[in-house]
């Protein structure tokens, strides 16, 4: 832990890996899921290096306003711009750099540099959309969705009528709670 740096209002959930060999910073209103890996250790592909017991450690550093979703991992040399939000299961492959706003869909495999604001997702990574399209068509979807006060939530004392009621007109669509 001799090498981290952390912003304001960091959290990590729990089994948070965070292998220091070189620099990692993390910023402001950082939050990890369950079982990240941040990793900035490697070693030499080649046998005949690696037989050297050799290890190599190049820094990471993540900005502010940054989601990483669990089970991520987090190889040596990445850089995460600020707003990104990283979708569980993710690999962000070593000396890769993320833009400011990119989403990454869940299970993703990123394998180059991507540029700000844009979605990206699959194995591996592509973009996909613009972010400020994708957020405004979830916005149009959330519009028209069923949307459910707290007496929908465990917390609220959820009924089995308020549960039948929800499976019924949530069959074929998503829905939020508000």
């Amino acid at each position: 832990g001799n090498h981290i740096e952390v912003g304001e209002n960091f959290y990590a959930n729990t089994h948070c890996v965070m292998l220091d060999v070189g620099k990692i910073t993390i910023g402001n209103n950082v939050l990890f899921g369950p079982n990240v890996g941040i990793y900035t250790a490697g070693h030499p592909i080649h046998p005949e290096s690696r037989n050297s017991a050799f290890e190599y450690g190049i820094s990471i550093a993540i900005g502010d306003n940054v989601w990483i979703g669990g089970s991520c991992c987090v190889l040596p040399g990445v850089k995460i711009g600020n707003n990104v939000f990283v979708g569980a299961e993710s690999v962000i492959m070593p000396n890769v750099t993320l833009g400011d706003n990119v989403i990454v869909g869940a299970n993703s495999t990123v394998t180059k540099s991507f540029p700000d604001n844009v979605v990206i997702a699959g194995s591996p990574a592509k973009i996909i959309a613009k972010t400020d399209e994708y957020l405004k068509k979830q916005k149009e979807q959330m519009e028209i969705a069923p949307c459910y006060d707290e007496d929908f939530t465990l917390r609220g004392k959820l009924t089995e009528e308020k549960k039948q009621q929800m499976q019924q007109e949530l069959e074929d669509k998503i829905g939020y709670v508000d």
